[in-house]
C-alpha cells in the first residue's frame, strides 16, 4: 500500500507506505551501493532510485475502502512524487566529513542537478535533500549516502515556515531569515563557524542541543541558485560541521540533515515566496551529551511543545572548540 492519508485535525498529509516495512537489514558481505557488487556502476557520486519509495510519478492504486460515512471526514491523494537516494561515495566505509572539500563539490552539484530535474515535474512542490546518519535515527544502511524526495503536496514545516517568512516580510520589510543570520552574528556566542558565503550557528530558538543551522549569507532561496564559489563554500562548512559532530565525542554522531529550499510549482499558492524565503540546512542531532540521547517525548511529539535541555550558548562552545580540533587534524 502507498497513498497519501489526510489528517483533519491538522490540515496535512500522512504517506501511508506499508512496503518500506519491507526494506531489509543488508547482510555484512554485500552492499547494493558498492560498485563491487554489480548493482551500481561506478563512480564519484550517484542518484540512485530509492528501491522502497514512499512516493512514485506512477503511485499505485489507492487501497483505502471508503465508506459513505468515512467519506465526510477522510481522503485520500496519491503517493506521487520522486524519492531518491544520492550515494556520496563509493567507500562503503567511508563518511561525509571525511570526503576532500572538492569531492563534496561533485555532491552538491548532483544535489542541484537532481533538484532541478525533479523541478521540472509541474506535479512535484517541494525538493528535499537530506540525510539520516547512524542507527540512531533508523539508517538501514552503513554506506554513506543520503536521500531525496520530491513532493506534491506542501510539507507542513516548510508550510509554516513560508507563513511565518512572509508574515515578517510584510511587517519588517525584510527577510526573516537574514535578520535571523544579522542578529546571530552580532550576539556571536551561538556562532559555530563562518566561511565567505556562509555561516552556522546553533540559533536562540534551537530545540536540539547540538541543533546547528547552516545559512546562506546572500538572500537566496533554493541550492540551485548558488555559483561556484558559494558552492565550494557549501561543500567546506557541510565538512567542518559535520566534522566537528564527530570530534565533540569522538565517536560518529548522529544526526539527521535537512536541507530547506523555496518552493517548486508554486507561484499561485506562494507568490513571491522567492523574495522572503532563504535557502538554510537544519541539522537535528539526537544526543545532548557523549551517552545521553535527547529523545522526542510526550511534549514535543504530541503537542510540538519542544524542551531543549541544554543552553544553546554553552553547546556552541563546545561546537567551536570541536570544529577547531576538526581542523587542526587535517581532515
Amino acid at each position: 500500500m502507498a497513498e497519501l492519508r489526510w489528517n483533519p485535525m491538522i490540515d496535512d498529509w500522512t504517506m501511508v507506505a506499508s512496503h518500506r516495512q519491507n526494506r531489509p537489514q543488508m547482510p555484512k558481505d554485500f552492499c547494493p551501493f558498492c560498485p563491487k557488487f554489480g548493482k551500481v556502476p561506478d563512480y564519484d557520486v550517484l542518484a540512485y532510485d530509492n528501491d522502497f519509495p514512499a512516493l512514485s510519478q506512477t503511485p499505485p492504486k489507492m487501497d483505502y475502502p471508503f465508506t459513505e460515512k468515512g467519506k465526510k471526514i477522510y481522503k485520500v491523494a496519491p503517493s506521487y512524487g520522486k524519492c531518491e537516494v544520492i550515494l556520496y561515495s563509493p567507500e562503503h566505509t567511508g563518511s561525509l566529513c571525511l570526503l576532500s572539500r572538492e569531492h563534496i563539490v561533485k555532491l552538491v552539484k548532483l544535489w542541484i542537478q537532481r533538484f532541478n530535474i525533479m523541478s521540472s515535474d509541474k506535479k512535484i512542490k517541494y525538493v528535499f535533500p537530506f540525510e539520516n546518519r547512524g542507527d540512531k535515527v533508523g539508517t538501514t544502511m552503513p554506506h554513506p549516502h543520503g536521500q531525496m524526495y520530491g513532493f506534491s503536496v506542501m510539507p507542513k514545516k516548510i508550510e509554516l515556515e513560508l507563513q511565518s517568512a512572509k508574515k515578517y516580510k510584510e511587517t519588517n520589510g525584510s527577510c526573516l531569515f537574514c535578520d535571523i543570520n544579522e542578529e546571530e552574528k552580532d550576539f556571536s556566542e551561538r556562532m559555530v563557524y563562518e566561511n565567505e558565503s556562509f555561516m552556522a550557528y546553533i540559533p536562540f530558538f534551537a530545540d536540539y542541543a547540538y541543533g546547528t543551522y547552516i545559512a546562506s549569507k546572500k538572500h537566496i532561496s533554493t541550492i540551485a541558485e548558488l555559483d561556484e564559489k558559494e558552492i565550494a563554500d557549501l561543500a567546506d562548512i557541510i565538512k567542518v560541521i559535520t566534522g566537528s559532530y564527530d570530534e565533540l565525542f569522538d565517536y560518529k554522531f548522529p544526526y539527521m540533515m535537512c536541507m530547506h529550499n523555496a518552493p517548486v510549482n508554486s507561484e499561485k499558492e506562494y507568490p513571491d515566496n522567492r523574495e522572503y524565503y532563504h535557502f538554510h540546512i537544519e541539522f537535528y542531532p539526537p544526543m545532548r551529551s557523549a551517552d545521553k540521547q535527547q529523545f522526542m517525548a510526550s511534549s514535543e511529539t504530541g503537542i510540538w511543545a519542544h524542551c531543549n535541555p541544554t543552553a544553546p550558548e554553552e553547546k556552541a562552545a563546545e561546537l567551536r572548540e570541536a570544529v577547531k580540533k576538526f581542523l587542526d587534524s587535517g581532515k
